[in-house]
Formats: C-alpha cells, sequence, structure tokens
C-alpha cells in the first residue's frame, strides 16, 4: 500500500462544535511545537503541526470551532472556505481580500470530534459536512462522560449508517485515539467518502427544478463545491453563495430565486426553516437508531478504574510516580535479600584468602570480579529488568508514557520517548535505540542526551547497593528525585538550542495483558544477555587490571592525578581515582573497585553518609559507560555525542560538588 510521507504526506482537519473536546484531541498528538496563526481577514486562531502515524506522516490542523455549515459569520465562514478550498481560491473567491483562508492545501480527510454526552446535537453537524465530498472519520469523544450519565452508543451501527468510522475516543486518556487516526488514514487510501444523506423526500422532490438549473458547468467551475452541498446553501438562503451568484452570474440569479420560490410552495414551511428541521428529525434518527439508555457505570470493572488511576489528567501523573516508588520499593526488598543469599556468602567464603603472588593476586582479581558480576546482576539488575517488561506487557508502561506526555513538551519531546526513558532503566543502550525509532531530528539529539542521565539498571544497581546500605529508602528516593530535577532543567535548555521541530506520536494504549512467562523471560534475557558479552570481560578485566596497578604499585599515580578531582572537590578519599576513571567501562566496575580499591566490602568503614551521597551523585551523573557512548555515535553523530560526554562531566561536577557543600554546611551546623 503507499505510504504517505514526505511531499505525498497527509492533511488531516479536527472539526467540531465548541466543548467537543478538539482541543485535547490536539494537544494528545501535537508535536512539541505547534504552528499557530488566524484564518485570513479573522481573529479566528488555527493550530498545525507535523503528527507520525505509525510509517506515515500527516500536518493535523486543528480549525476553530464551526457551530454548522450553513448562515455562517464572515469569521466561522472561512473555516469552511479552508474546508473546501484550502490555499487554492476558486474564481468566486479571487475578489476576496486577504487570499486564502489559511496558507496550506486542503484537507485530505476530515476528523469531527463529537461529544458523545450530545450525539443528537453533533450529528446535525455531521449530516452537513457528509455533503463536502470529503473522506470523513468520526472521534466519538468523552465516551467516559456519555457511560457515566448512562448513554451506550453502537459506534458501529452509527458508522454503518453514515458510511464512515466512528471510532469511541476519551481524548484526555489516550483511549482510541490510534484507531482514530489509522482510520483516518485508511480512508484516505480507500477514497472513502461518506453515503449521501439527502433530505426527506418530500424536499428533494420540491427541489428537483432548482438542483437541474444550478447543475451547470460554468457554476461547477467557478465555485468547486460539490453540488448536493452548494444546492442546500442555495435553497437555504445562504448570503455568500447568493452574494456571489449575484456577482458571477447575474442573468442566471433571477431564474434560481424564481425555482427557489417555487419549491417552498410544495413545502409548510419557508425552505430555510424546512431544511433545518429536516436536518434536526434525521439526526434525531440516527441517535435513536445508535443509543439506548441504561444503568450509569454499566459494563465497567478494574479495566475503568486503573485507567482512572493511570490515565486521569490530574492522578495519572500520581499514578506513574506510585507505580516509579514501587519499583524501587520492591527491588530493594528483593535485592536485599538475594544479595543476602548470593553474593554475601561468596564474599564471606574469600574474604580469608590474601594472595601475594602476581598469579595469586590476578586469580582473585578474577573472582573478585565473577562475584562483583553476581552481586550486581543477581540481586539488583534482573529484579528489575524483569518488572519493566512485566509493566510493558501488562500496559502500565504505555499509559504512563501518553500522561508524561504532557510534561515532556516541556522540555521539547512528546510523550513517545517516555517508553525509551523508562527503558533507560533497565540499559540506556536498548533505550537509545527505541528514542532514535521513535525521534528524528532536534528530538533525537535531545532524547539521546537526556537518557544518558537516566539511572540505568547497573546505576541504579550501585545506588540500590550503596545508598540502600548505607543511607536508607529516603537517600535512594532523593538520589532519584534529583535525577528527574536534573533531566528536565537539561531538556529545558537543549530545547531552547536546538530549533527544527520534529512530528508528534500517536500513541498507542493497549488493552490490559497478563504478563506471558515465555515472552517475560525471553525479553529479560535480550535486555540483559550482554552480561555475558561485555560486562563480565570488563568486569573481570577491569578488576585484575586495577589489582595489578595496586600489585605493582601503579595506582597511586592515577590516584594522584585525580587528587583536584577526588579529594579537593568531591572531598573523596585519594584511593578513589582508579575506581572514577574505570566507571567509564561499566558503571558496575566501579562499585566493584572501590571494594578493591578500599580493602573491604563494608564501605561505611571508609566514607561518612556525605561521601558515600558525593560519590554516588557523581557517579550518577559521570559519563555513561563506553557500549553507551558507541551508540550515541551511530544514533546522533560525533560532534553531539562530544557534546553530551563534555555535558555529562560538567553536571557530574557541579552537582556533586554543590550538594557535598551543602551537606557539609549543614552538618556544620548541626553539629
Amino acid at each position: 500500500m503507499p505510504l504517505f510521507r514526505g511531499a505525498k504526506h497527509l492533511r488531516i482537519a479536527l472539526v467540531g462544535l465548541p466543548n467537543s473536546g478538539k482541543s485535547t484531541l490536539f494537544k494528545a498528538v501535537s508535536s512539541t511545537h505547534v504552528q499557530t496563526g488566524e484564518l485570513a481577514g479573522t481573529h479566528r486562531a488555527y493550530g498545525e503541526c507535523a503528527v507520525q502515524i505509525g510509517l506515515d506522516e500527516a500536518r493535523l490542523v486543528d480549525l476553530p470551532s464551526i457551530p454548522s455549515l450553513h448562515h455562517l459569520e464572515p469569521d466561522d465562514r472561512v473555516a469552511l472556505q479552508y474546508l473546501l478550498w484550502g490555499n487554492e481560491q476558486p474564481p468566486v473567491a479571487h475578489h476576496e481580500p486577504g487570499g486564502p483562508p489559511a496558507p496550506f492545501a486542503p484537507p485530505d480527510v476530515i476528523i469531527q470530534v463529537v461529544d458523545a454526552t450530545a450525539l443528537e446535537r453533533h450529528l446535525e453537524l455531521t449530516l452537513e459536512l457528509t455533503q463536502l465530498g470529503r473522506p470523513m472519520v468520526i472521534a466519538l469523544n468523552m465516551m467516559d462522560e456519555a457511560w457515566n450519565k448512562g448513554l451506550h452508543i453502537n459506534a458501529k451501527t452509527l458508522g454503518t449508517l453514515l458510511g464512515i468510522p466512528v471510532v469511541a475516543t476519551v481524548a484526555h486518556m489516550g483511549h482510541g485515539i490510534a484507531e482514530l487516526f489509522n482510520a483516518a488514514t485508511d480512508a484516505v487510501r480507500e477514497a472513502a467518502c461518506p453515503f449521501p444523506q439527502p433530505a426527506s423526500e418530500h424536499i428533494r422532490a420540491s427541489l428537483q427544478p432548482l438542483s437541474r438549473a444550478l447543475n451547470r458547468p460554468e457554476i461547477r467551475t467557478a465555485f468547486r463545491i460539490p453540488h448536493p452541498f452548494l444546492l442546500t446553501q442555495l435553497a437555504s438562503g445562504d448570503s455568500y453563495i447568493l452574494d456571489e451568484l449575484r456577482m458571477h452570474f447575474p442573468a442566471l440569479l433571477p431564474e434560481l430565486l424564481a425555482l427557489r420560490t417555487r419549491a417552498e410552495q410544495h413545502l409548510p414551511r419557508p425552505l430555510g426553516e424546512e431544511l433545518h428541521a429536516d436536518c434536526h428529525y434525521r439526526a434525531a434518527r440516527l441517535f435513536e437508531a445508535t443509543t439506548r439508555l441504561g444503568a450509569p457505570h454499566e459494563g465497567r470493572g478494574w479495566r475503568y478504574w486503573l485507567d482512572e488511576v493511570f490515565l486521569h489528567p490530574q492522578w495519572g501523573l500520581l499514578g506513574s510516580l506510585a507505580v516509579f516508588a514501587a519499583v524501587l520499593f520492591v527491588v530493594f526488598e528483593v535485592s536485599t535479600w538475594l544479595d543476602s543469599v548470593t553474593s554475601a556468602r561468596l564474599i564471606a567464603a574469600i574474604a580469608d584468602w590474601q594472595p601475594h603472588s602476581t598469579g595469586g593476586v590476578v586469580a582473585r582479581a578474577v573472582t573478585d570480579g565473577l562475584i562483583g558480576l553476581i552481586g550486581i546482576v543477581v540481586p539488583y539488575m534482573l529484579p528489575l529488568v524483569m518488572l519493566l517488561v512485566a509493566l510493558e506487557q501488562i500496559g502500565i508502561m504505555q499509559r504512563i508514557a501518553f500522561v508524561v506526555d504532557r510534561g515532556f513538551h516541556h522540555i521539547g519531546l512528546h510523550g513517545g520517548v517516555a517508553v525509551p526513558f523508562l527503558l533507560g532503566l533497565g540499559c540506556n543502550i536498548p533505550a537509545l535505540s527505541g528514542a532514535a525509532r521513535a525521534t528524528s531530528g532536534r528530538e533525537r539529539v535531545i532524547a539521546s542526551v537526556l537518557i544518558t542521565f537516566v539511572p540505568c539498571s547497573a546505576r541504579s544497581a550501585v545506588i540500590l547497593a550503596l545508598a540502600g546500605k548505607y543511607l536508607g529508602g529516603l537517600g535512594v528516593f532523593a538520589i532519584f528525585a534529583l535525577t528527574l530535577v536534573v533531566i528536565a532543567l537539561m531538556g529545558r535548555l537543549l530545547a531552547r538550542r536546538q530549533r527544527d521541530m520534529g512530528p508528534g506520536q500517536v500513541q498507542d494504549i493497549p488493552a490490559y495483558a497478563r504478563p506471558r512467562w515465555n515472552e517475560l523471560l525471553r525479553e529479560t534475557w535480550a535486555r540483559t544477555n550482554d552480561i555475558l558479552t561485555i560486562v563480565t570481560p570488563l568486569l573481570v578485566g577491569g578488576s585484575v587490571v586495577l589489582a595489578l596497578l595496586n600489585h605493582v604499585g601503579a595506582d597511586a599515580v592515577v590516584n594522584t592525578l585525580f587528587t583536584p578531582i577526588t579529594v579537593w572537590w568531591l572531598g573523596l578519599p585519594l584511593a578513589l581515582g582508579v575506581p572514577i576513571l574505570f566507571g567509564v567501562l561499566r558503571k558496575e566496575l566501579s562499585l566493584l573497585m572501590v571494594y578493591q580499591a578500599l580493602g573491604s566490602f563494608d564501605v561505611g568503614q571508609y566514607l561518612d553518609w556525605v561521601q558515600i551521597t558525593t560519590f554516588l551523585l557523581f557517579l550518577t551523573f559521570y559519563i555513561p559507560c563506553v557500549s553507551t557512548f558507541a551508540v550515541m555515535l551511530k544514533t546522533i553523530g560525533r560532534k553531539e555525542a562530544l557534546i553530551s560526554i563534555s555535558l555529562s562531566v560538567g553536571v557530574a561536577l557541579a552537582i556533586s560538588g554543590v550538594v557535598r557543600l551543602v551537606l557539609e554546611m549543614g552538618r556544620h551546623l548541626a553539629g
């Protein structure tokens, strides 16, 4: 099938009555930058932005609300003129000042946003829009409020009667949005226009002579308006159509007016009133055929109430934070127990082994590396990654991504990158790859740089291992909270630096599902299998190098070179220079090297709580691992990758140093 990309992108117009939720839907999928303007000759504002719909690209236009297509005021009429002509004025409009109504092409498809709680009133506009002859989709919005009122609408039946897709949506909670835009692209591909919705038989019969007289090639060329809609406008006495006919077809107008008057003679009311009453009657018939009254909340279960927690505009963010806190709590509790039955016992078993020969030192270093691998991966990394994968399979991660979309816009990103950010809690490498697939241009650069500040499972393992043991749960929470603040501030700064704008994303909200063990284990392995190929050699090799440096006394040289950073600025022991340097290999390696550099697995004997906090903050924001840097080179290029490295070093030094000074001052005042 053809793809709508590049110059062949779609143009989608959002249309609706006031308070239908049209702007809410627009904001749910809009990009980080929305172009705004006023329709020509009016003060009615529109918004336009790029939107990514799967592999398709579209420009989404949020038009001002329009009450009807008949007897419009001049400001409202311009929105109709855009739907008809876009930036290509017909011959009858060339004399109008201000040029085309908008500086872009007419829509390929119209999405009418309908308030489901007032469906009958909105269906009158629907019947009018079907006469425009363009592909059309209805967003049956506010379905949750309709259910609260006991209104149960059969969207499928309504779509069958109208001949257009009708998708139930709850725009502020993300429900149905992906299905809506997929239906819009399918409607254009299939060139599917609405079924004709003619007036009642007695009106059609009375308008036959007028229809034949109006259906002339010169009039069709001059107006470029579908004949059924032009006939309805003339029959209802629309002033704009009458003025244009008077200007361009003065000889024909008397005949058309005479035929219109003759049509009224066969009707019980004036023609305009009869047309309006007939449209109201047909909308009421559609409403009765597709809607039934029932009990409020009928058919609602736990899935609905979970969405009220995770997707609610006010409570959704709190729900997301609660999930994040629960993940940390569970991992912390599970990790403490796993650590006590794995690495702690192994450490105790080799505590008395203190070799002095080179071969013995290497053997002890290899053993320490393997024990460090077990102590980091088994208690900390695997539970965290498995939990994140399970939350994805359940569908909670995607809901969190939708909720935080509003916040991500403030840092120059859209909610589509929220899932890669959350993946970054497991590992920054797949997170960078996911961000590269979901973004382009400026957003790819911003997302890639910010993801390196997300504490991956390796850094989280170090934080949980040290802060969890020596600073307590409050210390762990404070470090992660500070990370969120830094990411938000850095995002704002980077958004100002980058100017090219990326598209918005249509996010899918999947149904809740139970985790499937086979897929859960397979996906967990896929995200952690680089441990055997990358982490293990680096941990063991780094442990051996550090042990040999210590064995021959060369580590003192490295530590001396790092004195201005470790001792003077960070207030850490001189021996931690080597662990900081080799932390660029893998963050897990830093913890192992700290143990080796201090000569003990009990860090609390050599570092106080201020030093532990300072070290953890520096390690959290310090240069990402070599593997992460390699992926950044591939996704954003050498220049931006090097800028990211410089930024991470600067941020790490600034934050850890400032926090250390603040804590030292607080401790001094308290003492």
